[in-house]
Order: C-alpha cells, then structure tokens, then sequence
C-alpha cells in the first residue's frame, strides 16, 4: 500500500511539473519589456530632465547599468562646464 502511494505522489508531481512547465512546449522568447530611461539623448541635461528620471527596478535595487551611464553623462557634462 505504501508502495503503491509513493507511486502515486512521483506521477502527481510529475504531472504538476509538466504542466507548470508549459505541457512540454519550450518556453515563450524572452524580450526585454523594460522602459527606456527617458532623457533627451543631445544637449545639456536641465534640473528638469533629472527630477523626470525614472530607473526601472531589479531584484535588489536599481539598474546599475542603467544609473552609471546617466552618472559618466553628468560627469562628462560637468567636466566640460
């Protein structure tokens, strides 16, 4: 009888795990749905542009790729002020 329930659990998460998985087609494409980071891509960033930003948010804080490209921006902005 033991036997027989073991059985039973194995199919049963055997099953779950097939239909979780998406009934054994692949996965969909993954694509990047993340916004863009809207400031004005010539010209002087204004005080405007920077209350404005918006960075989208990963697992444990902010994108850091996404914050040190507009940080070398500012920097290079104020480098040449």
């Amino acid at each position: 009888m033991a036997v027989l329930f073991a059985l039973f659990l194995v199919v049963l998460i055997g099953a779950i795990a097939v239909v979780a998985s998406g009934r054994g087609e692949p996965m969909a494409e993954e694509f990047d749905d993340r916004p863009d980071v809207r400031v004005q891509a010539d010209g002087p960033l204004s005080a405007e542009d920077l209350r404005g930003v918006r960075f989208t948010t990963a697992f444990r804080g902010y994108r850091a790729s996404e914050v040190d490209a507009l940080l070398a921006r500012l920097a290079r902005e104020l480098d040449e002020r």
